[in-house]
């Protein structure tokens, strides 16, 4: 099979990366958030299982983490990031199964990890402006809210 893209190809850089979950339920979310409501029309992508938790220095991701903080310090070097752009979600598996957060605590447990992921990023990438977000379901529409 072949198969030819009808978006032409833009080789300008952003200089931003992204680093949120998986989940394929939200990456066209994601996407519209970071180009329209960002107005980044394209960023380097860091998505894994959990996103931002995977910097937050917990335990359980500890093996997670190694490979993201070397994806992240790839793309700072190669592609000059400026900007890093942390989205944690709700309902997450990763908080709810992996970590076994209860859904009553997810928003407190994701923010103190935005605040602990965004150290870890300033470490990796000391000139990036750091950018946090938690996106949520609203009566069936993905909101996205500083953090």
């Amino acid at each position: 099979m072949s198969f030819i893209s009808s978006i032409p190809y833009a080789a300008e850089r952003i200089f931003a990366a992204a680093v949120y979950c998986s989940d394929g339920r939200i990456g066209d979310h994601v996407d519209d958030f970071l180009h329209h409501g960002l107005n980044l029309p394209r960023y380097d992508r860091v998505a894994v299982p959990g996103g931002p938790v995977a910097l937050s220095g917990r335990f359980q991701a500890f093996w997670d983490a190694r490979g993201v903080e070397e994806q992240l310090r790839f793309l700072a070097q190669v592609h000059d990031v400026k900007t890093v752009v942390l989205i944690a979600h709700s309902p997450c598996a990763y908080y709810l199964k992996r970590l076994a957060i209860p859904p009553e605590r997810l928003d407190a447990e994701q923010r103190d990890d935005l605040r602990k992921a965004t150290g870890t990023v300033q470490r990796l990438v000391p000139v990036a402006k750091v950018q946090c977000y938690r996106a949520h379901i609203v009566d069936n529409q993905m909101h996205f809210d500083a953090v």
